[in-house]
């Protein structure tokens, strides 16, 4: 009776439970039992079936909030500046350093999630306003992103994501060379040269195995026209007052590398039913 009720309980188990059930055959070896009458002896075989289940319909993910490090590394930054309305000639720039940062991801699912974070970036621009003078602008800016991902968040293996971010200016660096050579060079903490606060918007994909490439592109114009200061004699001046300019750089690598999305070790449990003449193990 109790040999019958074996499959009947397992059904029940698997129903109750809302499971995907895998039926594994290990090995296969029959239990019988015989006893003679007048001597002591028995003959066992055993027959070990092994029921594998699996919670849910696909692993289960990641929970809660995690962090991933790295930064956007190398910058590649491009302009389109104008001064008094006139296309003004500028030289793409490129930057290794200082690009850090930490993102805090939440994963709804395993195509689904969404981020936030902290990252120091050094922007800026190259420009000649003359055949002779040439500017070195830059900004080292604290930006916090909102975005979104979408794709095989289970390997990281490839993924789109998207969102905007607001960075604070923080530094501000100049030089000048005339004909090759620097001339001149001073930085600013909190500069108002620039705008304090500089909105964005990025978009890109990341590739296993951790590469990735985004694009990012600065509406806001990346000078205060509103600045001035003094020349030497003493009379206001707004250097900055006729110049547009509109950043957009691409990164080479993003922070989401290294890291194994839903990366959850499989707990095994063991259950054993025992009847008058079978044994059966249940791993799920």
């Amino acid at each position: 009776m109790k040999c019958k009720l074996c499959p009947l309980f397992l059904l029940l188990l698997i129903l109750c439970c809302n499971v995907f059930a895998q039926e594994k055959k290990d090995s296969v070896t029959k239990t019988t039992t015989t006893t003679s009458a007048n001597a002591d002896t028995s003959v066992v075989s055993s027959e070990k079936t092994v029921f594998s289940i699996i919670f849910g319909k696909y692993p289960k993910h990641r929970e809660g909030v995690y962090v991933t490090h790295g930064g956007d590394g190398a910058l590649l930054s491009f302009a389109s500046m104008k001064n008094n309305g006139e296309h003004l000639r500028n030289i793409p720039r490129f930057t290794m350093f200082l690009n850090i940062g930490s993102n805090f991801n939440k994963d709804f699912s395993r195509n689904f999630g969404v981020f936030t974070g902290i990252n120091l970036k050094n922007i800026g621009l190259i420009s000649k306003p003359t055949d002779s003078l040439k500017l070195k602008q830059r900004v080292y800016t604290l930006g916090v992103p909102l975005g979104i991902k979408v794709g095989d968040l289970s390997s990281g293996s490839l993924f789109f994501f998207a969102g905007g971010e607001i960075d604070m200016a923080i530094n501000y660096k100049e030089k000048q060379f005339v004909d090759g050579d620097k001339v001149h060079k001073f930085n600013e903490w909190f500069s108002d040269r620039t705008p304090l606060l500089m909105p964005s918007l990025f978009a890109g994909f990341r590739f296993n195995p951790g590469f990735g490439l985004k694009v990012q592109y600065y509406p806001q114009n990346f000078f205060n026209k509103d600045f001035k200061t003094k020349d030497k004699d003493g009379n206001s001046v707004y250097p900055y007052k006729n110049l547009e300019a509109n950043l957009i750089f691409v990164t080479f690598s993003y922070n989401f590398s290294g890291i194994d999305y839903f990366k959850v070790k499989r707990k095994r449990h063991y259950m054993k039913m025992k009847s008058g003449k079978a044994e059966f193990e249940v791993n799920y």
